[in-house]
């Protein structure tokens, strides 16, 4: 019998063929794709996989500000959906109506232990432990999949994504490094026909955004030649934990964000002038649009 086989073993054999490396998310990044995805497939699975029809608009409120418009946006699916959960639990409107929400302990537990946060790991586990918490998880998920390979599809890069990979060409290793599974990954870069502009397509199956910038590019680049681009504190953090440098997608801003990047930040980081002022400021933009507390508690 066959070892398994290891999906981090790409990031850790992808060759270094430049000087300069960089990352750069895929979903409400590179593509227009968060909201669609979210408000369109998360949500109303969620409503529909854990019989929540009688909470819908609280859930819905819950779902959107983790994971498009607070600190939380772009986490992995399955914290967002405990963090969800943990709202809800929170809200008067929803214990007014005496509604029992699931305590998803089993999914809880698994999130702790487990860091390839992914449906092939779930399923490994589901078939390991039957925990139902975690079966029903699991449903959702594939649902949510199964309802983003029909909806989701057609959608351009924003612009200047195309530009600024084009531009990179020659000059820096891209690899794509998101939270998104790898089959709506591949299928979104191929079909705009960029896919060959970057060496790898790593997803949720490889693990972490922090075990794909560490496997893939520390300890082969100089730290101030890597570059992570993304749209959610999760991509910053990436960055920070690995010591290298971030360029924020601002969110609601996408469009400037990337004119911004090709006309200025790529410039200045292929000529070592990025890190330091410039940096922080673009650091300190992103942070003041993504709250921690949801707007009915301040309301």
């Amino acid at each position: 019998m066959s070892a398994p086989s290891d999906p981090q073993l790409a990031l850790r054999q992808l060759p270094k063929r430049h000087d300069f490396f960089v990352g750069v998310d895929s979903d409400g990044c590179a593509f227009d794709t968060m909201e669609v995805k979210h408000k369109e497939c998360f949500i109303p699975n969620i409503v529909n996989s854990y019989d929540l029809a009688a909470i819908s608009k609280y859930v819905r409120e819950a779902a959107e500000f983790v994971n498009l418009y607070s600190h939380w946006r772009g986490i992995n699916r399955f914290p967002a959906l405990a963090m969800t959960f943990d709202l809800l639990l929170n809200r008067p409107e929803v214990s007014a109506r005496r509604f029992k929400l699931p305590a998803v302990k089993g999914v809880r537990d698994w999130i702790k232990r487990e860091t390839k946060l992914s449906n092939p790991t779930l399923k490994a586990e589901v078939a390991k432990s039957s925990d139902p918490d975690l079966a029903l998880a699991l449903e959702w998920s594939e649902a949510v999949n199964r309802t983003v390979g029909e909806m989701v599809h057609d959608v351009p890069p924003f612009p200047y994504v195309r530009e600024s990979l084009e531009c990179l060409a020659g000059k820096a290793d891209v690899m794509v490094i998101s939270a998104t599974p790898v089959e709506a990954l591949e299928r979104e870069w191929k079909e705009n026909r960029i896919a060959e502009l970057v060496s790898l397509i790593a997803g949720q199956e490889h693990g972490s955004k922090k075990e794909h910038l560490a496997l893939a590019a520390v300890g082969k680049y100089d730290l101030d030649k890597i570059l992570m681009i993304g749209d959610a504190p999760g991509d910053m953090k990436a960055a920070v934990d690995n010591k290298v440098l971030f360029y924020p997608i601002d969110p609601g801003h996408e469009d400037e964000s990337w004119q911004r990047f090709f006309e200025e930040a790529l410039p200045k980081f292929l000529n070592g002038e990025y890190a330091g002022a410039y940096m922080a400021a673009q650091v300190a933009r992103f942070e003041a649009l993504l709250p921690k507390t949801p707007p009915w508690q301040t309301a």
